[in-house]
């Protein structure tokens, strides 16, 4: 079997402080609890300094590399708007784009950040989104931001999970 078949290739990239690593973490755990072979690997950079950072999750039958090969990622999930036009070589032709103000909107649909109630939950908001394009159950979700997050998070970050899930739902219904 190659390892690209069944394999799901996952970016997310942001900048320090937004939440990337855990992001990335939470999805990991996410594949794992699905009983997915997972691998996942962080490029941090100036991560201390605001600098731009991305990890990338891959997950399937069989993973045999960490890192997504270029072009291959199916998802490219952008927490800092301007880290788009810098990751954009990542994402293969047809692959998915989901980014917390994108040029074009769906009608009626605000941006996730003007939705989401607290500004640093939106690496949660944004697996929100992604997660109606994965065939991953909800609750699977949900348990693996409760075991990622301390629990005084849990509300915060549930709640913003839930409104990136209807924009993730809008967009795909807009076909985007």
């Amino acid at each position: 079997m190659s390892e690209s078949a069944g394999v799901v290739n996952i970016v997310v990239a942001g900048l320090g402080g937004q939440g990337v690593l855990k992001a990335s973490d939470i999805m990991a755990d996410v594949a794992f609890r699905s009983g997915a072979d997972v691998k996942k690997s962080e490029i941090h950079g100036m991560a201390q300094r605001g600098g731009s950072v991305t990890s990338d999750v891959r997950y399937g039958p069989q993973v045999l590399s960490p890192m997504v090969p270029e072009g291959q990622a199916d998802y490219l999930v952008v927490l800092s708007q301007d880290q788009v036009e810098h990751n954009l070589w990542r994402l293969k032709s047809g692959g998915v784009l989901l980014e917390p103000q994108p040029a074009a909107p769906v009608a009626g649909m605000p941006a996730i950040l003007d939705e989401i109630s607290n500004k640093r939950s939106i690496n949660v908001a944004m697996l929100g989104m992604l997660s109606v394009y994965l065939d991953i159950p909800q609750e699977v979700w949900i348990e693996a931001i409760k075991a990622n997050l301390p629990e005084k998070l849990h509300e915060v970050n549930l709640q913003a999970f839930e409104q990136g899930r209807r924009q993730g739902e809008a967009r795909r219904q807009a076909g985007r």
